[in-house]
């Protein structure tokens, strides 16, 4: 198939990074606009954090049945992390291959902190989205978990200053993430040219910040005791 042709190429490999890496930028944009309806309290009220969730799950229902919507994006999303995974794995290898030998320092040194931590930064962001969902979506790891009171686990799981520290630290690892993520998109484009360069890492540095920067301010304010 002609699909699978390109798929094989590198750069069909990496338009289906940028793709998939498109996808996931758009669920946790969304997901930030719901997390940060968290500082509207706790309840089932209008604009809560409960009654969000609660959307989500209904949303659609009347054609594709309670919760269809929200399983369909899940899919969608497992597929998209699949394979952004296993392209990102073969991306590697065919970089390794093509250049048998290592960087010298002072190019390492050359290159950003973003760039540097594409690679371990993606294998810890992993390991958080499938400890995330143990905690906050199926509860198996929060021992005070309440199905449908997102605000009750939130308040009471990132309270836990392990679980807020390992929440901090995968936001620090996603925003890099992004950072340098928005520039290779652009470069898989082909936008990324040298008279657009600036402004477009400055937009990777803005979406990175501001996507980080939200989907920290809950636990912050949870450990520091702003929101009980």
């Amino acid at each position: 198939m002609a699909i699978l042709s390109a798929y094989r190429t590198t750069v069909g490999k990496k338009i289906v990074m940028a793709v998939t890496g498109l996808i996931w930028v758009g669920y946790v944009v969304l997901h930030m606009f719901g997390n940060l309806k968290f500082f509207n309290g706790a309840g089932d009220g209008l604009g809560t954090i409960n009654a969000w969730a609660h959307f989500l799950r209904v949303f659609g229902q009347e054609v594709v049945g309670y919760a269809g919507v929200l399983w369909l994006a899940r899919v969608v999303l497992l597929v998209a992390l699949v394979l952004h995974v296993a392209t990102a794995i073969q991306l590697k290898r065919l970089n390794g291959a093509s250049r048998p030998v290592a960087y010298q320092r002072r190019g390492y040194l050359q290159t950003d902190l973003p760039a540097r931590s594409m690679w371990w930064g993606g294998v810890f962001i992993l390991m958080f989205v499938v400890y995330h969902v143990l905690h906050m979506t199926a509860g198996t790891v929060h021992p005070a978990f309440v199905e449908g009171d997102v605000f009750h686990n939130l308040t009471v799981g990132l309270g836990e200053p392990l679980a807020g520290a390992f929440y901090l630290t995968a936001m620090v690892a996603l925003g890099l993430h992004l950072y340098h993520g928005t520039w290779s998109v652009f470069q898989t484009l082909g936008v990324d040219v040298f008279d657009r360069s600036s402004a477009i890492r400055r937009a990777g540095q803005a979406l990175a910040l501001v996507i980080a920067g939200g989907f920290m301010l809950v636990p912050l304010s949870i450990l520091l005791g702003f929101m009980r």
